[in-house]
């Protein structure tokens, strides 16, 4: 079997098992979503613990569950024993991984566990095993078969229980109500929190930086306005400031094809009438969206009477690392 070949195999095996465990979901699942949501609202947290590979998936789980509103730590089950089962607190839940149900260090964990009054939800594909006959609720992760050609290296087995946590955590989120606002205050850094954070009146050209023209005004006098702001588009109005239409490069280069006399024309006969705009209040993520799908250069903003105030140039959204 070549690379690809085999590739392909790891990906049919792992799809194949996802599906599996997906189909195998039931009121286990819902009752989790419940207790958590109640336990977060009386200010008790999650507490996930895990051995080797299932804790590294275990970690993962923990920072998509805190990053969406869910406070949860990573508890090693060796130090556990001793001292830092001080993190734990009466009414927590304890997210206990272990695709076996057997792993030693937990297991040994568990009679310690038992002296809090926390809940105990099990990742394991043995109901039967350990873990899950000390858990209050199980989360089956039984896969038919690892990708590994020889059963053994955790690979579908792992997918599994990842999977299992963001399903966990995006039912957590949607019953929580958790918004983009609330995501945003998370991740108030890197692009995740400046698209979500930002608003097209922070990264607008504004003021002596903003190309405004009456339509009245001829192309040349408005090519001296757009030089002045180095911009290559200019905002119409009408004689109450209201936006008309829009100038561009583009314009000016259509019409000196067809009129030798141009840049004596008014801006009323060579504009785009009617022109795209946003509202300075938008998300500078709702501008992204239009520069994509509009394939424009340039981004009109207006205020609540449809007065131009702003211009977002396509141009500086890399330096304002909003892209």
């Amino acid at each position: 079997m070549n690379h690809l070949a085999r590739a392909r195999e790891v990906f049919k095996i792992e799809i194949a098992a996802l599906e599996s465990v997906a189909r195998r979901l039931d009121d286990s699942f819902t009752q989790t979503v419940d207790l958590i949501v109640t336990r977060l609202s009386a200010k008790n947290k999650l507490v996930v613990l895990g051995i080797g590979k299932s804790g590294t998936i275990g970690r993962k789980i923990a920072a998509t569950l805190t990053s969406t509103g869910s406070p949860t730590v990573v508890l090693d089950s060796v130090d556990a024993l001793h001292g830092d089962l001080g993190v734990l607190v009466d009414g927590d839940v304890v997210l206990a991984l272990s695709y076996s149900g057997e792993t030693d260090e937990l297991t040994q964990l568990l009679p310690a566990l038992k002296r809090f009054s926390v809940h105990i939800v099990a990742f394991t594909s043995k109901p039967d095993s350990t873990l899950g006959r000390h858990s209050d609720l199980i989360l089956n992760v039984r896969v038919s078969k690892e990708a590994c050609p020889f059963n053994l290296a955790p690979t579908a087995s792992t997918t599994a229980m990842l999977a299992m946590g963001d399903a966990l955590a995006m039912a957590i989120l949607q019953a929580r109500g958790f918004s983009k606002t609330d995501f945003a205050r998370h991740h108030p850094s890197g692009s995740i929190g400046r698209a979500l954070l930002l608003k097209v009146g922070d990264i607008m050209r504004s003021g002596a930086r903003n190309p405004v023209s009456l339509q009245t005004s001829t192309v040349q006098d408005a090519l001296l306005v757009m030089t002045h702001c180095r911009s290559g588009s200019l905002s119409v109005t009408d004689s109450k400031g209201r936006l008309v239409g829009v100038f561009t490069d583009g314009d000016l280069r259509r019409n000196m094809a067809q009129h030798a006399d141009v840049l004596t024309k008014n801006l009323s006969d060579v504009m785009t009438k009617n022109p795209i705009h946003i509202s300075a209040e938008a998300l500078a993520v709702e501008a992204l969206k239009i520069f994509d799908e509009r394939q424009i250069d340039d981004l009109i903003v207006v205020n609540k009477k449809n007065q131009p105030i702003g211009i977002v140039d396509s141009q500086d959204l890399p330096k304002l690392k909003v892209l």
